[in-house]
């Protein structure tokens, strides 16, 4: 996961992950402290601390108020929520809630959808629920069917998907900005399910989670085997946002009028935005790298971190309060900018292209001004390297049964011909799948194995009841999954690769 996060295949879902005891702290602080802006909501949101934590109807209000106020302004208005609930009455009794909250304060920007299987009987009032009877279409008021609901979740008209096991694998929607989570999530299930979140999209920030089952060290366990550099801890005093600010100033990398013109260009009203903003923006910051190079080595390490903490305590807390102190979002504006560019010269040849795009991303509260549209002109196609004359060359083309024949070598274990044939399987299913014959025709092998893992994961899921051994195997025991993962995704990326070079399709 670490390197795909880096190759920006996909995003970090746990940049901005936040159990309920820690969001409820962050909050209280905000509501209790004097130095700190309060607001209606943040105390709304305070209330909830005193209520009972299963309370549906108090969990309703705070994924409502959130996302209203932090995630429905996101991708231009076009952001959208999961909730994920722990069984299907508890999702009938949520999508409930939503509506009677929605109706009883007139709210017209939020408009839920509800999946479920088959029907269910709520016995607090004896009525059965099914998920097109629940679902209705915005401007027929007919029911939505079970197969048209992907669709309808993917248009304007519609921005939170409740859930109850269902859409918590496979499902890619790239608009997914947070998730609320009410569900006791472990192992493979909690990397699946958080995993909807981390699809890119242009203009996309990392997604924000609200846990109020799960706490940080169940999470951090269940992706440890996976992502390499997990971190999670319990949230930060937003009041170190100032002290932070205060040791960054005095540094005197930067100047305050610095910050100021950059911001009066940056927070331009997106009518007013000109072609050379993004070079005006450059000229202000080019002086405080200037004088970041000028310092020792030492004390650019030390502005390096500070400012790297800044931005990042800033990006995550300002996804739970309100926030009123301009000074603070100029300098995180500033500082996310010129992040970086405060690296060696060797480093800063490297071209870091989510950085520079976001400047065409103009913020007031961080509204979203208009799309870039990377698809003009002709492609930039990525060419793999020539295997002719390499001593591997042989070696690449072994068949499919070499994981068989790895695995059980490796790991004692007695796998047959039919366990080789559940692979061969996986490996048709892959290669005839769009997406994955894209990446293998716009990339070289290394960076193929990048883009499809999470894809032959979700393969091995859908097909564990025809060998949950191998199955369970793969997605439980990180050794064995990096032995026969590279050998797989070797042979889906040649499958396709010999699918393209075929005589009767050669021009």
């Amino acid at each position: 996961m670490r390197q795909a996060i880096e190759e920006e295949f996909i995003l970090d879902v746990l940049a901005n992950y936040t159990t309920y005891k820690a969001y409820s702290r962050l909050v209280k602080t905000a509501a209790e402290d004097p130095s700190l802006p309060k607001s209606q909501a943040a105390k709304a949101l305070a209330k909830f601390m005193t209520l009972h934590p299963v309370n549906v109807e108090q969990k309703t209000e705070v994924m409502i108020e959130h996302f209203r106020n932090k995630v429905r302004a996101k991708l231009g208005g076009r952001a959208k929520a999961m909730v994920v609930t722990s069984s299907r009455l508890h999702a009938v009794r949520y999508m409930r809630a939503f509506q009677a909250y929605i109706a009883e304060h007139g709210y017209s920007d939020v408009r839920p959808l509800v999946a479920f299987s088959g029907s269910v009987r709520d016995p607090e009032n004896g009525q059965e629920y099914t998920e097109p009877g629940m679902n209705r279409d915005v401007v027929s008021c007919k029911p939505i069917s079970e197969s048209q609901l992907p669709e309808r979740f993917d248009s304007p008209d519609y921005n939170i998907l409740l859930v109850a096991n269902k859409y918590q694998t496979g499902f890619d929607q790239p608009l997914l900005q947070a998730m609320y989570v009410d569900k006791r999530l472990d192992g493979v299930q909690a990397v699946q399910t958080l995993s909807r979140l981390n699809r890119a999209a242009s203009g996309k920030e990392a997604p924000f989670v609200l846990d109020f089952v799960n706490d940080a060290e169940n999470i951090y366990r269940a992706f440890k085997p996976y992502y390499d550099t997990t971190s999670l801890a319990e949230a930060s005093d937003p009041a170190q946002l100032e002290a932070l600010k205060h040791e960054l100033d005095l540094a005197q990398v930067y100047h305050a009028s610095e910050v100021e013109a950059f911001a009066r260009i940056f927070y331009k009203p997106p009518a007013k935005a000109a072609a050379t903003d993004h070079a005006q923006m450059q000229k202000h910051i080019q002086p405080a790298v200037d004088s970041f190079q000028g310092l020792e080595e030492e004390p650019r390490r030390e502005f390096r971190e500070k400012l790297t903490a800044f931005v990042k305590l800033y990006a995550f807390v300002s996804q739970v309060l309100p926030w009123n102190d301009p000074e603070l979002e100029k300098l995180y504006s500033f500082g996310k900018l010129l992040l970086p560019y405060l690296r060696d010269e060797r480093e800063r040849l490297t071209v870091r292209f989510g950085d520079d795009v976001e400047l065409q991303y103009y913020r007031l509260e961080r509204l979203f001004s208009g799309p870039i549209h990377v698809a003009e002109g002709e492609p930039w196609g990525v060419k793999s390297p020539s295997e002719v004359g390499t001593a591997k060359a042989k070696e690449d083309r072994a068949p499919l049964s070499e994981i068989i024949e790895l695995l059980n070598e490796r790991f004692g274990t007695q796998f047959t011909e039919e366990d080789r044939l559940f692979f061969q399987q996986i490996q048709e299913k892959a290669s005839n799948d769009p997406r994955v014959i894209d990446t293998a025709r716009a990339n070289p092998l290394d960076k193929f194995e990048l883009g499809v893992r999470k894809l032959i994961e979700d393969l091995m899921v859908q097909r564990m009841a025809d060998n949950d051994a191998i199955v369970t195997r793969y997605m439980g025991d990180a050794q064995f999954q990096a032995a026969a993962f590279p050998v797989l995704a070797r042979a889906i990326f040649e499958a396709v690769k010999a699918r393209d070079v075929r005589p009767s399709e050669a021009p």
